[in-house]
């Protein structure tokens, strides 16, 4: 099972990259400011940011294994120089909120975005808000238990398959 924060990551890292491959197939036409205002109103109403909090930290951890594998004395260093990089690059995350906004605003009308700003600010749009990480987070650890048990059943299949072909595996 991953741990929650790598597994936010991992799931914040999916949204980003999914946004960004579909970031192309949104509308030629550039949304009004106004448009633009909302989303990133409803971005932090929904606790979006939160999924992208761990994507800067997460690319300088990364690149500090690298270096870490190439020269692994340079450790303390290494940690040093990644508290910095966080500190640095911490107001980076902002760009992924202004992309994400101008992508809600190519796809959604400023009207639609009013809507759904409306309604995550109505009592059940605030319970989803407020359940949806753990409904999420149960999900993937069922899928995960249900994925195990599968590849269980498939692995087992295959042995019985191959055995009947005269091969042990």
């Amino acid at each position: 099972m991953m741990a929650p924060k790598l597994a936010r990551g991992a799931r914040a890292a999916a949204v980003v990259f999914t946004m960004a491959m579909f970031t192309g197939l949104a509308s030629a036409e550039e949304p009004t400011p106004a448009a633009v205002a909302v989303a990133k109103e409803l971005i932090v109403l929904k606790g979006s940011t939160q999924l992208w909090d761990a994507v800067v930290p997460g690319v300088i951890e990364q690149v500090k294994a690298v270096f870490m594998q190439t020269n692994p004395a340079l450790g303390k260093e290494l940690n040093d120089v990644a508290a910095q990089l966080r500190t640095e690059y911490a107001p980076r995350a902002s760009q992924l909120v202004d992309q994400v906004a101008q992508l809600y605003a190519r796809t959604f009308t400023e009207q639609e975005l009013k809507d759904a700003l409306a309604f995550y600010k109505s009592p059940l749009g605030r319970k989803i808000v407020n359940e949806e990480p753990k409904v999420l987070d149960d999900g993937f650890r069922r899928i995960q238990q249900w994925a195990n048990k599968f590849s269980e059943e498939v692995m087992s299949k295959m042995r019985a398959e191959m055995k009947k072909k005269g091969y042990d595996l």
